[in-house]
């Protein structure tokens, strides 16, 4: 078992390792690791306009995605908690998670038949960028805050205090809000980490403009290798940097819990 656990591990690992070194490599062709060292490739991946324009890109989706994902998965989440009938609850479960069933090809296949007509003729926007990182993230966030309201037992702490004439407006400021904020901030890490990494539908839905961080660094693989792994660490780093918030958070949500 612990063979196979490190065979996963060096599996995992090595690709990753090898587009750290390949970042700092002068030349990569042929061999397996690069030849000589340079740190040029990343002031040449901050220097180029493209990328400038799609890193841009990308934070405007990822925060707009974060805050409807805030907006609209809290409520969702609460309505299928308080939910009296079991079959409803279920059904909107479900509904919830066809997003993570369906895969992306689909949807985007979907996302061009609709909007690139007469009627809807947004494919390219940043709108319909936004609209479909919300589609794809917004379950994780229904389901993480979802566990947590069951963790906590929202409902008992929302009964006694209804018991005290507490209005629905002052349980939902004075409980739901405070007991959920750690879970709302961890789901929300992994929304951005799952947003900024997204690429079939974005490649498929974005314009020239709209072109998110991914969709451009396909095109850097045509060119220079070492370029092309600069642009990947950084991608790589800001996806890891927030899954490591996230885990931080959902660990201090269960020890509070």
């Amino acid at each position: 078992m612990l063979l196979i656990t490190l065979a996963y591990l060096l599996f995992l690992a090595t690709p990753i390792a090898l587009l750290f070194v390949g970042s700092f490599g002068e030349s990569w062709s042929n061999t397996i690791l690069p030849h000589g060292f340079t740190g040029r490739w990343y002031l040449d991946v901050a220097a180029d306009p493209s990328f400038q324009r799609a890193f841009l890109s990308s934070i405007k989706v990822v925060v707009a995605t974060c805050v409807l994902n805030m907006l609209i998965g809290l409520p969702l989440a609460y309505a299928i908690y308080s939910s009296a009938r079991r079959g409803v609850r279920l059904a909107a479960k479900v509904m919830a998670l066809l997003p993570i069933a369906v895969p992306d090809l689909v949807l985007g296949f979907g996302f061009i038949l609709v909007f690139s007509s007469d009627t809807a003729p947004w494919l390219g926007s940043t709108g319909l960028l936004i609209a479909a990182h919300l589609i794809l993230t917004l379950p994780y966030t229904v389901n993480t805050v979802l566990a947590d309201m069951q963790q906590l037992r929202l409902h008992d702490y929302e009964q006694v205090a209804a018991t005290l004439s507490a209005s629905f407006w002052t349980r939902l400021k004075d409980i739901v809000l405070p007991l959920l904020g750690t879970s709302m901030l961890s789901s929300l890490l992994i929304v951005a980490a799952l947003s900024i990494g997204e690429f079939q539908i974005s490649n498929l839905i974005s314009g020239f403009l709209s072109r998110t961080y991914p969709v451009v660094l396909l095109q850097a693989f045509y060119g220079a290798t070492g370029f092309a792994c600069a642009a990947t660490v950084v991608l790589l780093l800001l996806a890891i940097l927030a899954s490591c918030a996230s885990s931080l958070t959902a660990a201090a949500s269960s020890r509070r819990a």
